[in-house]
């Protein structure tokens, strides 16, 4: 991976993460000050309570991916090590869609005369984990790379042992 490429993404990586950070400063700054614009109204608490959460899990995402990123630019993520940034990739989804589905539940009581807008949203909640299933497929063929890596070193090891 380039130069540019790298520090490209870990712009993006440090943009993100900055902006998550800064919305959920302000959302708990509303919330512990008693300062809500919206009255503070019962479900309006729960969608900042919510969100909190949802970027929490954006941000392990992040963490992760920029670990990996690391990995990747010193070679050495086919290694052991990487599985447990890819677990906490897969972590985050999972833990994301888990917050979509809360809020599609907080959502649901206000949409009782369009039910469709719920199925909707439980449906992206299902793409979530969807995505978690794709990154779980990509780490069994980290793990496939991984052994055919030590495998490859092993070799060598006996041939050069023979030459």
């Amino acid at each position: 991976m380039g130069k540019l490429t790298v520090g490209a993404l870990r712009a993006v990586l440090a943009v993100v993460f900055a902006g998550t950070v800064l919305v959920q400063v302000l959302m708990v700054w509303v919330l512990v000050s008693g300062n809500d614009p919206e009255g503070g109204t019962l479900p309006l608490t729960a969608f900042r309570v919510v969100t909190i959460l949802g970027l929490m899990t954006a941000q392990v995402a992040l963490v992760c991916v920029w670990r990996l990123v690391a990995m990747v630019r010193r070679g050495t993520v086919f290694s052991h090590a990487a599985f447990r940034y890819v677990d906490g990739v897969i972590g985050a989804i999972v833990a994301a869609a888990l917050v979509w589905f809360a809020v599609t539940a907080i959502n649901a009581p206000g949409q009782r005369e369009d039910p469709g807008v719920t199925v909707i949203m439980a449906g992206i909640g299902v793409a979530i984990l969807g995505v978690a299933l794709i990154v779980l497929v990509l780490r069994m063929l980290l793990a496939q790379a991984v052994a055919r890596d030590v495998e490859a070193t092993q070799l060598k090891a006996e041939l050069d042992e023979v030459i």
